[in-house]
């Protein structure tokens, strides 16, 4: 018979996963439930509408549910399903011990990460703003502190220089196919053959915030072009331009054959004859390409046509913000 399988997550980069546990996965694990969070408002008219776990789930004919706590009557319905094991992407809440020790086998989490690498809640755009040339997920198992449990399996993904937030979540939403076709089988025993963490080598990310979405132009071009990139889609850095606040979808550094005088900040002559970026001068000197921008209420757009409707002229100055830390050495708190 199966192993009993229930899914905890809220976000769509799980997807890929669930599809192969019901479908090639099916002989080594039955899913029966998925939790994921309530539905939440969204858009103009905020209506609560399901998240992409919960369509899926659905769809398939799978018992969904939605606790918005996990407290005793929540506990109470779990146990009943009678687990025998658990895997948790992105769900949004921290399990306490009961939960933990509930299965029969234990609860597995894939993280997108390498850990001990940005433990937390954004590994993705910690990456990519760090300027790593790989990332991965981790099916490990979870323990009381954050992210720390022992590793069974991993699978890397590399980064590419313009890679975005969404690009390399794409990525690594696909590794957990290989990841799961190679492991899950392997997590479902009682004493699995685990790689605990080197400790004190991790780092932490944290929650992010729309003010997170701030370009300091002192700043030296790759970092400012890898916390555009990393940042996308959401909160999305978001800079002034001609009095209007524009979103940035991607950047990339220009390479030159020297620093480039001026000021941090400023909007540069077009080069090459052509208008395919919008070039913004570093505080190294370095140049930052910014090849996609968003008015508000309009569409992401190439650069040409966003330039064409709404013309910047060089030498002004886009203004500065200080960029807020993403990573640190230590948890964070609050």
């Amino acid at each position: 018979m199966a192993t009993r399988l229930i899914f905890m997550g809220s976000d769509a980069i799980a997807l890929p996963a669930l599809e192969w546990i019901v479908g090639e996965g099916h002989d080594t694990a039955e899913l029966v439930a998925v939790y994921t969070q309530p539905d939440r408002p969204h858009g103009r008219g905020q209506k609560a509408l399901p998240n992409a776990i919960k369509t899926w789930a659905l769809a398939r004919g799978l018992p969904v549910l939605q606790p918005e706590r996990l407290g005793a009557e929540a506990f109470a319905q779990f146990t009943a399903l009678a687990p025998d094991a658990v895997l948790v992407m992105a769900y949004g809440h921290i399990l306490r011990q009961q939960w933990i020790d509930a299965p029969r086998f234990s609860i597995w989490n894939l993280h997108a990460s390498l850990l001990p690498r940005y433990r937390g809640a954004s590994p993705i755009q910690g990456a990519i703003v760090n300027g790593d040339d790989a990332s991965g997920v981790c099916l490990m198992r979870i323990v009381r502190e954050l992210d720390a449990g022992p590793v069974l399996d991993r699978e890397s993904v590399p980064i590419e220089p313009c890679d975005t937030g969404a690009d390399l979540e794409a990525k690594l939403a696909a590794c957990c196919v290989p990841l799961l076709r190679r492991s899950l089988s392997r997590a479902l025993v009682s004493e699995p053959a685990v790689v605990e963490q080197e400790h004190a080598a991790a780092t932490f990310t944290r929650r992010l915030r729309k003010e997170d979405g701030r370009i300091d132009w002192t700043a030296p071009a790759a970092i400012v072009a890898r916390r555009i990139n990393g940042l996308f889609p959401w909160p999305s850095v978001a800079i002034e331009l001609a009095g209007t606040s524009v979103r940035v979808g991607l950047a990339e550094v220009e390479q030159t054959a020297e620093p480039m005088p001026g000021v941090a900040g400023e909007v540069l002559p077009a080069s090459g004859g052509g208008v395919d970026a919008l070039r913004v001068r570093a505080g190294d000197g370095g140049v930052v390409r910014l090849l996609r921008l968003q008015r508000p209420g309009g569409r992401m757009l190439p650069a040409a046509e966003f330039l064409r409707g709404l013309p910047v002229a060089a030498g002004s100055v886009i203004p500065s913000a200080p960029m807020p830390e993403l990573v640190a050495a230590q948890p964070w708190k609050g």
